[in-house]
């Protein structure tokens, strides 16, 4: 099992929050604008550039942190199913990986939190960024399985679902946060995930129905 970050495990409602208040955005503003870039099937990146053309992320991530306002969450910010669920699982013997498009601060503030899992990786750390299928090619590389043997987790169907399944990985698709909800209606929903959870505390079941139809 391998989980996404961003939506997945954690609630990005404050961080989003913090860039409009860093862009000097209403928030509610911010919001719609970054569905609206999402549901046109635009890089969300592309909602900085709405408010501050040339924005450039990584320099205003140096920028924040250096003004002391730098990316940071905590335990409040994880979904309330995300302890139990990897806790669960650990428990049922399955590896318990993490894996998302982070940074390496990003990184460090996850393994301080002591989730239970026995892997804690980012996009930083590996030198490549989802939906690019090497990322995926990483995943498979640092967990202690074969690539059709993991089950990947993650919300969104572009960066998360589609690349995973085209190297070989099973998939679970949760249906939660901005993209989980906009993209719910794209046909790959239900043809592409090998599952679909609304809630991370659906998933020790359903591993366990799945490999019961494995043997």
């Amino acid at each position: 099992m391998v989980f996404d970050v961003g939506e997945c495990l954690v609630d990005e409602t404050r961080e989003y929050g913090t860039w409009a208040d860093w862009l000097n955005v209403p928030r509610h503003t911010f919001s719609a604008v970054f569905g609206a870039v999402i549901a046109q099937g635009r890089d969300y990146r592309e909602t900085f550039q709405v408010f501050r053309p040339g924005f450039d992320l990584a320099e205003e991530r140096e920028k924040r942190a250096t003004a002391g306002q730098p990316e940071w969450f905590g335990e409040d910010d994880l979904y309330p199913d995300v302890r139990p669920t990897l806790s669960r699982l650990r428990a049922d013997g399955l590896w318990v990986g993490i894996a998302g498009n982070q940074t390496i601060r990003a990184g460090k503030i996850l393994r301080a939190l002591n989730l239970p899992a026995d892997m804690i990786a980012t996009s930083d750390d590996w030198g490549v960024s989802k939906p690019d299928v090497e990322f995926f090619s990483q995943v498979a590389k640092n967990t202690p399985c074969a690539a059709q043997e993991i089950l990947y987790v993650g919300d969104r169907l572009d960066n998360d679902i589609r690349p995973a399944a085209r190297m070989g990985l099973q998939t679970a698709l949760i249906r939660r946060g901005p993209w989980g909800v906009i993209q719910r209606d794209d046909p790959d929903s239900n043809e592409v995930p090998t599952v679909r959870i609304d809630t991370l505390s659906e998933l020790p079941d359903r591993v366990i129905q799945l490999n019961a139809v494995a043997r």
